[in-house]
C-alpha cells in the first residue's frame, strides 16, 4: 500500500509509533451461513493486506455461533476463496474454540449485575425497546436477583427450556439514545447441532456478544469492520470492558463495497441459489469469489480491483466495468489468443484445392510476442459468425456481402461470390473466391479491404459451447422490487442473463484445460468451465468482453 493510502493504515501506524501497540493482529471473520462474495474480498485484502505491511498477523476465524444457518460447506468453500486469493493465515479459529469461555464471562456479568434472564418474547423484546425518538421500558424481569439469574441461564444450559423461552440479556440503559446498548440480548436458547460442537451445547452467544470476545481472546489489535457496526462499537466496548479481558482490541469501521447490477445481499444469493435460478453458487452470474473464478476472474485482477477502490467511511456503488477493467489487464499479456466462432455459417472457397489443407503461421499473443506463435489449418470450406455476413447491408458495413472482399484473420482475401439458401429462404452456406497472393504475412500490397473476420477451418474445427453472461438483476430492477408491494426481487431476475451458444473452435485447443483462460478475436477473454467441459466439448464462459468504457 501507498504511503498515507488510507485513513486505518494512519491509525495504525500513530499506534505503533506512539507505542500503544506493539504489533498487528487482525482477523478475518466470516460467519460460514453462505459462499463469499466479491464484498467480502475487500475485507479479506484490507485485513491480510494491514496486517502483511505491519509484519503483523491474521487469523481466518469462522463466527459459527447460530446453527441454525451454518454448514461446513461453506467453512471449505471460505478457506479455499481466501487461499485462492492468495492469502494465509496465522491461525484457523472458530468462535464454537471459545463457547467455554464466553459462557463463563456471561456468568460473570450475571455477578456483576450486568445481566439477567428474560423471560419476554423476542416480539415483546421488541415492543420494550422503543424507537429512535422514543426511550424503552424495563422487563419485568430485569430486576431479578442475581442468584436466581445465575439458577435460570445454569438451567438455560442444561436444556430445561425450549426455544425462545428464554434469554439472557445484557443491563445497560433502556434509555439509551443508541438501541443497540438498550440491554441487548447476549443468550438464546437454540436447540439445534452445531457443525463444530454437535449437541454439547443448546444455548448460543449472539454475534454482539461472542465477536468482542473471541477478538480480545486472539489478541487481535485492530477489529476492523464496515460501518453498518459502528454503532453497535459502544456495546463492543462494553462487552470488552465489562467481561474483564485483558486485552482490549480497536474496532474501525471502513466502507463496504458495492458495485451497480450486482446483488450483494447474502440472503438474496442464496435464494437464487436454493429456488434453482442460478448454476449453484458458483454459477458466473453469481458475485461469489467461487462464482467469479468459476467465470474466468484472477486473483491478482480482484485485488488490484479492490486496492483501487480505496479504503474510506463512504459505502458508494463501484462501476461494474471498473472490474472488469482489471481483469482484462490482468489477462492482457496472459491469455493466448486464439479464433472461436459461436454462431458458425459455412463458407466454401470453391476456387480453393478440393482435400488440401495448409498450415497457417498466427501469433499465440501480439502483445507478449515471447508466446511465440501457433498453427492453424485452412481449406477449402471454413465457418464465419452469422453476423458477419449481411444480404442487404447498410452503407459503411464492411464485412461478408454479395461482390464485397474481406480478409480472412492469419489467412486470405476473400470474396462472396453465391448465397445459399434453405427451402425457408434462410442463409445456410456462402460460395466465395480466394485470392492466393494475398496470402497474410507475405507483404502483399496490392489493394486493401476495410474488413478482417475471423473464422476456422471446418473439417477439423472443434465443436465448442460458449456461455455468454449478462447481469442477474439490474440497479433499477431491483430498486423496483423494494419499492412494489406485490413483487420481490425474484420477480425480476433477467431472464437472458445467460445465452448458450454452439461453434467451433481452433483444433490446436484440443488439451485446453478447466480455467485455461484465451482471448477470442472479437470476442473478448473466455475461460473453461471446469463443472461443463468434459471429453467430448469444452464449454467456455465469457469473462468480459473486449471493449472498455472504462477509465482510471
Amino acid at each position: 500500500m501507498e504511503e498515507n493510502s488510507n485513513f486505518i493504515r494512519s491509525i495504525i501506524k500513530e499506534d505503533l509509533e506512539s507505542g500503544k501497540r506493539d504489533t498487528v493482529v487482525t482477523r478475518f471473520p466470516p460467519e460460514p451461513n453462505g459462499y463469499l462474495h466479491i464484498g467480502h474480498a475487500k475485507s479479506i485484502v484490507i485485513n491480510f493486506g494491514i496486517a502483511d505491511e505491519f509484519n503483523g498477523q491474521t487469523n481466518l476465524r469462522f463466527d459459527d455461533t447460530n446453527p441454525l444457518k451454518e454448514d461446513q460447506e461453506y467453512v471449505d468453500s471460505i478457506k479455499n476463496d481466501v487461499t485462492w486469493l492468495g492469502y494465509e493465515w496465522e491461525n484457523l479459529r472458530y468462535a464454537s474454540d471459545y463457547f467455554e469461555e464466553m459462557y463463563n464471562r456471561a456468568v460473570r456479568l450475571i455477578k456483576k449485575g450486568k445481566a439477567y434472564v428474560d423471560d419476554l418474547s423476542i416480539e415483546e423484546i421488541r415492543e420494550y425497546r422503543g424507537t429512535l425518538t422514543e426511550p424503552g421500558k424495563d422487563s419485568p424481569y430485569r430486576n431479578r436477583a442475581v442468584e436466581e439469574n445465575l439458577d435460570l441461564f445454569d438451567r438455560m444450559r442444561k436444556g430445561e427450556f425450549q426455544n425462545g423461552e428464554k434469554v439472557l440479556r445484557a443491563k445497560i440503559d433502556m434509555s439509551s439514545g443508541n438501541i443497540n446498548m438498550r440491554d441487548p440480548v447476549i443468550y438464546r436458547v437454540s436447540h439445534a447441532t452445531h457443525h463444530n460442537t454437535g449437541d454439547k451445547w443448546c444455548i448460543y452467544p449472539m454475534y454482539a456478544f461472542a465477536h468482542p470476545i473471541e477478538d480480545a481472546i486472539e489478541g487481535v489489535t485492530h477489529s476492523l469492520c464496515t460501518t453498518e457496526f459502528e454503532e453497535q462499537r459502544p456495546l463492543y466496548n462494553w462487552v470488552v470492558e465489562e467481561c474483564e479481558m485483558s486485552s482490549k482490541p480497536q474496532q474501525i469501521e471502513f466502507g463496504r463495497l458495492n458495485i451497480e447490477n450486482t446483488v450483494m445481499s447474502k440472503r438474496k444469493l442464496k435464494q437464487l441459489v436454493e429456488e434453482g435460478y442460478v448454476d449453484g453458487w458458483d454459477d458466473p452470474r453469481m458475485p461469489t469469489i467461487s462464482g467469479l473464478r468459476r467465470k474466468g476472474y484472477t486473483p491478482e485482477a480482484i485485488r488490484e480491483f479492490v486496492q483501487a477502490t480505496g479504503v474510506s467511511k463512504g459505502s458508494g456503488a463501484v462501476d461494474e466495468a471498473m472490474l472488469e477493467h482489471f481483469v482484462r489487464e490482468d489477462l492482457k499479456l496472459k491469455a493466448p489468443r486464439t479464433m472461436g466462432v459461436l454462431d458458425p455459417l459455412k463458407v466454401v472457397i470453391t476456387n480453393y484445392p478440393e482435400g488440401q489443407v495448409e498450415m497457417l503461421d498466427a501469433e499465440i499473443n501480439p502483445e507478449n510476442p515471447e508466446m511465440g506463435t501457433r498453427q492453424i489449418p485452412f481449406s477449402r470450406e471454413i465457418y464465419v459468425e452469422r453476423e458477419d455476413f449481411m444480404e442487404n447491408p447498410p452503407k459503411k458495413y464492411f464485412r461478408l456481402f454479395p461482390g464485397n472482399e474481406v480478409r480472412l484473420k492469419h489467412a486470405y482475401f476473400i470474396k462472396c461470390e453465391e448465397v445459399i439458401k434453405d427451402e425457408n429462404g434462410e442463409v445456410v452456406e456462402l460460395r466465395c473466391t480466394y485470392d492466393p497472393e494475398t496470402k497474410s504475412g507475405t507483404g502483399f500490397t496490392g489493394r486493401k479491404v476495410k474488413g478482417t473476420l475471423h473464422w476456422v477451418e471446418a473439417t477439423q474445427a472443434l465443436p465448442a459451447e460458449f456461455r455468454l453472461y449478462e447481469p442477474l438483476i439490474r440497479d433499477e430492477d431491483l430498486k423496483a422490487a423494494d419499492e412494489s408491494e406485490d413483487k420481490t426481487f425474484i420477480d425480476f431476475v433477467n431472464e437472458d442473463s445467460l445465452t448458450i451458444q454452439q461453434g467451433f473452435i481452433e483444433p490446436n485447443m484440443k488439451d485446453a484445460k478447466p480455467q485455461d483462460k484465451f482471448q477470442f478475436f472479437r470476442h473478448g477473454y473466455f475461460n473453461v468451465d471446469p463443472k461443463h467441459t468434459n471429453s467430448e466439448k469444452l464449454v467456455f464462459n465469457r469473462i468480459v468482453s473486449l471493449k472498455s468504457s472504462f477509465k482510471l
